[in-house]
């Protein structure tokens, strides 16, 4: 059943601070699914350590009847509102702190992907058929990066928020590809503008470039990234 004071919206955005019976890390576990889908949310956190068992809830326009929903689904409920669950200021749209460290993280997990697949293609290229086309190997680079960040991101999926494997392939595949090609494309044009594709793997500054690349790969897809977390409540990784 739920309780009367549950039907409050925030259109604002806003934090919401709830007691709730999340016990242990197997509980966050478990209603972590159910959190996750909900698309107003942008960033939630359990402290199993305080005798309340405080579930910590940021976005725009949370309904708490939609919280308290989401954990009765998997077992479990809100008991109350904790202290303070409704601060009235305001958080600036691209100055959420929780929400760049979240869009940061979600980056770097594909920014590793991408990077595997990409530099390790690319190094494989360049020192076993030099003679190629540039073109093609930028081609055939960003299409293993992509592959093997779509795998990586499955994984995660898997491991994390125990998808089925199918449901984490669409997801990664759904969810990644827009940010994970913006990735590829900044990583591949850097490293021809700095090297153009002419310097030997042998000299220092092929791997620099790689470096410089891999850094403007993690720089660019990210404001696509905090934006789709922060407006939808979508996680991109």
């Amino acid at each position: 059943m739920v309780v009367p004071w549950l039907p409050y919206l925030c259109n604002m955005e806003n934090t919401l601070t709830l007691k709730t019976n999340l016990n242990c890390g197997s509980c966050v576990a478990k209603v972590s699914p159910a959190l996750n889908a909900l698309q107003e949310i942008t960033h939630w956190e359990v402290d199993t350590t305080n005798p309340d068992k405080i579930l910590t809830v940021s976005g725009n326009g949370i309904k708490i009847e939609s919280l308290q929903l989401a954990l009765q689904s998997v077992g479990f409920e809100v008991k109350g509102l904790a202290q303070n669950a409704f601060p009235t200021k305001p958080i600036p749209f691209w100055g959420d702190k929780s929400v760049w460290e979240r869009a940061s993280f979600n980056t770097l997990n594909c920014l590793i992907g991408c990077t595997i697949g990409d530099f390790g293609m690319l190094i494989y290229l360049q020192a076993f058929h030099p003679e190629m086309n540039m073109w093609l190997m930028m081609s055939l680079a960003m299409a293993t990066g992509l592959t093997t960040s779509i795998m990586l991101e499955t994984v995660i999926l898997k491991i994390r928020e125990t998808f089925s494997w199918s449901q984490a392939l669409q997801t990664a595949f759904g969810m990644s590809f827009i940010s994970m090609l913006v990735m590829e494309f900044s990583e591949n044009i850097t490293d021809y503008l700095l090297t153009g594709n002419a310097v030997p793997m042998h000299h220092p500054f092929f791997w620099q470039a790689l470096a410089i690349s891999a850094v403007m790969g993690f720089l660019v897809p990210l404001p696509y990234n905090y934006f789709k977390i922060k407006k939808y409540g979508k996680s991109c990784h």
